[in-house]
């Protein structure tokens, strides 16, 4: 059985709160269940609507697919929703250039496998004996991190952390990657935006995250533990547990 509970912080600095977050630990569609998490991006008002917007054309697609392979199904939903976005900051002067990251997890308890899909730098986790990233950023510290540049501490603190190279909703087409973990009885997952993790590094989260409560205790405490370390930026969780 699955016991999830998401959370969103307008954080210590901001005014609006652009993270977005949804959680059906019942089917939606031909899937199981679903979660995400989404960080906005744009001028006043146009972050949170991009954030709200795309989780709910995602939820929409994945509730009208005829597809029943996870990938497949998201895969078309992210589609979509980039084209939707795409056409909603056609709208109004004040959307032009908005956009927003999005991480999704869907879990199969039968196969014990999660499939997830992200576009941007909002992460998923999973914590079991370990900790471990199983989402990529699409960012271009990441890229610098990759190519030998700079050292994974070192892009914690560098000055173009906040650029991400991939986003919904700024072309026509958008490139999300995919991955599946084994996730078992016992492990958790958290979805995240980045207002998380740029202010505590991954040993700190996996301190809360394999330490004790439920997830919802856990998901407040790592809200907590963000804003005590300055919040300067909104934060945004889906803590997930496998009995």
């Amino acid at each position: 059985m699955l016991i999830s509970f998401g959370l969103k912080d307008v954080g210590r600095v901001r005014s609006i709160n652009q993270d977005y977050f949804f959680i059906s630990e019942g089917p939606v569609g031909n899937l199981p269940n679903l979660f995400m998490v989404a960080d906005g991006m744009g001028g006043h008002k146009a972050g949170d609507l991009a954030s709200e917007y795309t989780v709910s054309m995602v939820r929409e697609a994945v509730s009208k697919s005829m597809q029943t392979n996870p990938f497949q199904i998201l895969k078309g939903a992210v589609q979509y929703a980039n084209q939707k976005l795409l056409e909603k900051s056609r709208e109004s002067l004040e959307y032009t250039g908005m956009g927003t990251t999005l991480v999704i997890a869907t879990v199969d308890q039968d196969r014990q496998i999660a499939y997830v899909v992200n576009v941007g730098d909002s992460r998923l986790y999973k914590v079991g004996t370990s900790m471990v990233q199983i989402t990529v950023d699409h960012s271009l510290v990441e890229e610098m991190i990759h190519l030998g540049e700079i050292s994974k501490e070192a892009a914690r603190n560098h000055p173009d952390k906040h650029i991400i190279t991939r986003a919904i909703g700024v072309s026509e087409r958008v490139d999300p990657d995919y991955f599946d973990t084994t996730f078992s009885s016992g492990e958790s997952l958290l979805l995240c935006s980045d207002g998380l993790t740029n202010m505590l590094e991954d040993k700190e989260i996996a301190g809360v995250m394999s330490g004790p409560g439920t997830p919802e205790e856990k998901a407040r405490r790592l809200v907590l533990e963000a804003n005590s370390k300055g919040g300067r930026d909104n934060i945004a969780v889906v803590v997930i547990e496998q009995e």
